[in-house]
């Protein structure tokens, strides 16, 4: 009997996966860089705004629907790019295109996953495609048009991992991008059952050793090859006239995320962007670089209004995505809890968590006084603490 009904919020699913999770898996997940302060910095902004509701105002025909890039969905709130998550849960690329698809809401591939892009865009075709771009000319423009073959009519490019961030929660937890071998993470293994058998065997049975398989135009190193550093190696040679390029030779819809910077927000619009995540890369970057949230007023003031402002970092409830809202984002995207529900739960986890979160967007929509959740503006809805 699923137990589902028990997890009645984003945290309950933190909670079990945390208890599922070998300890080095669940701290290149939970964990951010250095001091931690650009993730508690994600939470943090959330609560310096209070809301000033409206009364007496009919809300009982609310809609949460939003048309963006293009396409409409059926809420203001999508699942961000993860890597690893493969590692995470059973299928677990898969296990999100598919729940989001289900709920009629974005997904995005991050270029860091371990299922081949072909497939999960068989498995929800309005999912999006999010690229690392390669230190190399020739790898970066294959791997482009590697995703428009597929079939991407979005494709999201990071600009804010030139170099190797201080990840010193993974360290001391055992984790790298190559999964090495030794009695500590073996006894992690043995010591979480549940991840082992129904995660890790079950799919080197039925997929074999996971690689990582959208780094380039080809088939990318084994998670325990030693070759997968090289995958990762310096990008800070990367300028704008990098993004120009890509920007000649990618015919759809263009999103630039991990910008912060105005005149970043600027230059990427002028290049061709029609969309921007403003995000700080969930605090796993530069320890200190302010959230999303504060960033996206600054953003959107440097930006035309036709430009799509979506915002990523802390989102764990309702009310989070409410202030964004009202702030000008036209939408979220959640990234850690959603791979929580599929560590935990698999995908009726994922179905879960994303029903969790529209309800609740959809209540506090309605106790703020407004039909639609893009009515809500930051003048009438919100008081800065």
């Amino acid at each position: 009997m699923s137990d589902l009904h028990r997890f009645l919020n984003l945290h309950d699913f933190e909670r079990a996966a945390q208890k599922k999770l070998p300890r080095p898996l669940w701290a290149y997940l939970s964990g951010a860089v250095e001091d931690n302060a650009g993730a508690r910095m994600n939470r943090e902004a959330f609560a310096r705004y209070g809301f000033l509701p409206r009364a007496l105002v009919d809300v009982s025909k609310r809609t949460l629907d939003i048309e963006l890039m293009g396409e409409t969905f059926t809420a203001p709130f999508g699942i961000a790019p993860m890597g690893l998550s493969a590692m995470m849960a059973y299928e677990g690329d898969l296990t999100l295109a598919r729940a989001a698809a289900k709920a009629g809401i974005p997904m995005v591939l991050s270029g860091a996953s371990l299922t081949r892009m072909e497939d999960v865009l068989a498995a929800n075709p309005t999912a999006w495609f999010q690229a690392y771009l390669p230190a190399q000319d020739d790898a970066r423009e294959k791997l482009v048009r590697r995703a428009l073959r597929t079939g991407f009519k979005t494709l999201v490019v990071t600009v804010d991992v030139q170099i190797a961030a201080n990840r010193e929660n993974n360290m001391r937890a055992g984790f790298s991008m190559q999964m090495r071998p030794t009695p500590s993470l073996a006894w992690q293994g043995i010591s979480h059952p549940s991840w082992l058998f129904g995660t890790f065997a079950r799919t080197l049975i039925n997929h074999g050793m996971p690689h990582f398989e959208n780094n380039y135009e080809h088939r990318g190193a084994p998670v325990l090859s030693a070759s997968v550093q090289q995958s990762y190696m310096d990008r800070g040679h990367l300028t704008w006239q990098h993004l120009a390029r890509i920007r000649e030779i990618w015919p759809h819809r263009l999103v630039v995320k991990g910008i912060l910077h105005p005149q970043d927000a600027k230059q990427a619009v002028d290049i061709g962007a029609q969309g921007l995540i403003v995000s700080n890369h969930g605090g796993r970057q530069l320890d200190g670089a302010i959230s999303g949230l504060q960033a996206l007023p600054l953003v959107l003031s440097a930006v035309p209004r036709e430009v799509e402002v979506m915002i990523d970092g802390g989102i764990r409830r309702g009310t989070d995505v409410a202030k964004a809202l009202a702030l000008g984002a036209r939408c979220v995207f959640v990234g850690r809890p959603m791979l929580f529900a599929a560590a935990a739960r698999g995908q009726p986890g994922v179905e879960r968590a994303i029903d969790l979160l529209r309800q609740e967007i959809s209540r506090n929509v309605a106790m703020l006084g407004v039909s639609h959740c893009h009515d809500l503006s930051a003048n009438e809805h919100l008081v800065a603490l």
